[in-house]
């Protein structure tokens, strides 16, 4: 509970665990469509929207709002107080998941489109997690605020490798002892198999983090007990903050998560109404949700990782009134999420067909032209990302909300329009995601610069680690293309370009950036960078 406070460190942690976990996540998908077929794998993804629909009311938010509010009293060693917060966050996540729990346990057919009704049992069996995520997302957001990242890094691999085993295990055994053999009763009983593997990822990452709440509960306590100069707030005054604040911050969640859902229920209902076959329409769904948005997710949430070690951090900053250090948080964690987002997003574009048909063999090829057109909207995501975390850290939590609700207004009309009078099918929903992200952006950046005056780094941010992903993209695509003419191996290709364009966007980055020593730190991994820009000639210590 000791950790030094420092941005890259708990950035790095997360960083770690989010390319660990979302690999595993990756990985276990191809078997287990392989399992289920692709039909199955469009019911898990309706399931899968709708759960995030209803964990995001119950607690998809809690670590960010948790870790905010118990850090503000933790700059001001309000250690009392700090610790009754967190008791007071695990009451409201136990009543309010459990009552989203049974409304997804017994509601689920109100929220499944209706021609896709064998997702129905795939999201019932989901409803146990709702309420056990809920009570995980507080023990996330109290270490988090303490700067802490590991337990929640340990405990995000943990929840992946028992969710991707299980899930296997259980689609499989599903198939076997419930299916008759057709296609729809395989893809409905994997698809149901697959997402208990959801619930036992939960389980195994609930059980770390209680052992390590254990561990650390005496020096918690002690702290605690020593903290005799603050008054103790009433449960009615927490209660009323944890309303007032988590509420708005799980609405800007749902706001700015809905339209996944949305789009998936009317790209289901209106094709549908086109005389769309119910079958056809699921696989084509499943190229969109399962297997472009699997692939693009990975680089997302390894972005979103300096976002999420940044609002403790701004929320500490602006509570003590260091504006000045608020602005350059801000700064570093776009550099952070930026040099990240910038060649995740040139590789998936130039490398998407071998990546897709590596890890989807039975993918109609559809996947890979999505995330060909749509892989730069890594980076308006990024930008999203960490405008909505400073917002909701400065006190600010209204103005997501609102945000989010104008675009999501906006990709409604944009996917239906498109859907009716176009035979665009999924792009239209690759469309609406990339309109999404560019309202949410200006309208964020807007208010930024209301509230702190701040202004984008955009040359530091974001020209540099773009223009350094153009030779980096430039030389993956020719090794990896022109490695396929003789090797017929799509894996053989990859593992063989990637490390390489690598190696060449960090020296096209240090040669176009030419950052300094202190900005090179600021990166995950700095110090080896530093000893490497050390040994390059045109590398300048500034």
């Amino acid at each position: 509970m000791n950790q030094k406070n420092n941005l890259v460190k708990n950035a790095s942690f997360l960083m770690i665990a989010a390319m660990i976990s979302k690999m595993i996540g990756l990985l276990y998908k191809s078997p287990l469509s392989n399992i289920i077929g692709s039909l199955g794998m469009g019911y898990t993804s309706l399931a899968q929207n709708a759960y995030m629909i209803l964990l995001m009311i119950a607690s998809f938010s809690i670590p960010q709002a948790v870790s905010k509010l118990i850090s503000e009293r933790i700059a001001l060693k309000d250690y009392r107080n700090a610790h009754k917060f967190f008791k007071g966050a695990m009451i409201y996540a136990m009543v309010v998941g459990g009552a989203v729990a049974l409304f997804c346990l017994f509601g689920a057919g109100l929220i499944i489109p209706k021609n896709q009704k064998d997702a129905i049992l795939a999201l019932q069996i989901l409803a146990p997690t709702i309420f056990l995520s809920g009570i995980l997302g507080v023990f996330r957001g109290y270490f988090q605020a303490y700067r802490n990242m590991m337990p929640t890094s340990i405990s995000q691999i943990l929840e992946q490798v028992f969710n991707a085993a299980v899930s296997l295990i259980a689609a499989w055994g599903f198939i076997n002892v419930f299916a008759d053999g057709s296609e729809n009763s395989v893809a409905k009983w994997g698809a149901a198999g697959s997402t208990v593997g959801t619930g036992a990822g939960v389980v195994a990452a609930l059980i770390f983090m209680l052992l390590v709440y254990g561990v650390n509960r005496g020096k918690i306590m002690h702290r605690v007990n020593r903290d005799h100069r603050h008054q103790e707030e009433s449960y009615k005054e927490i209660f009323r903050v944890i309303v007032l604040v988590v509420s708005p911050i799980i609405l800007s969640a749902f706001v700015y998560n809905v339209n996944a859902y949305i789009n998936g229920y009317l790209f289901s209902d209106i094709l549908g109404k086109r005389g769309g076959d119910a079958a056809q329409i699921g696989i084509l769904y499943a190229e969109y949700a399962t297997y472009f948005m699997t692939i693009i997710n990975i680089p997302l949430t390894l972005s979103s990782t300096a976002p999420t070690s940044m609002i403790p951090e701004v929320s500490a900053l602006y509570a003590t009134g260091d504006i000045e250090a608020t602005r350059a948080c801000i700064d570093q964690t776009v550099q952070l999420s930026m040099v990240v987002s910038a060649p995740c997003a040139m590789g998936l574009a130039v490398l998407a067909q071998p990546i897709v048909f590596l890890l989807y063999g039975n993918s109609t090829g559809l996947a890979a032209n999505l995330l060909i057109l749509g892989s730069f909207s890594i980076l308006l995501n990024g930008m999203s990302n960490i405008s909505n975390g400073v917002l909701q850290a400065i006190g600010q939590q209204r103005i997501p909300v609102i945000t989010a609700a104008i675009a999501l207004i906006v990709d409604i009309i944009v996917v239906v329009i498109l859907l009716f009078t176009t035979n665009l099918g999924v792009y239209a929903l690759l469309i609406a995601m990339v309109i999404y992200s560019v309202v949410v952006c200006v309208l964020n950046d807007l208010a930024m610069k209301k509230y702190l005056q701040y202004k984008n780094p955009w040359k530091q941010g974001y020209l540099y680690p773009i223009l350094a992903s153009i030779p980096m993209g430039i030389v993956a695509g020719c090794i990896c293309y022109g490695l396929n003419i003789f090797v017929k191996s799509n894996f053989i290709c990859l593992i063989v370009s990637i490390p390489i364009a690598a190696v060449v966007y960090l020296f096209a980055y240090l040669i176009i950036s030419k950052p300094s020593e202190s900005e090179l730190r600021r990166i995950p991994g700095g110090s080896y960078l530093v000893r490497i820009a050390e040994k390059l000639p045109f590398w300048q210590n500034i």
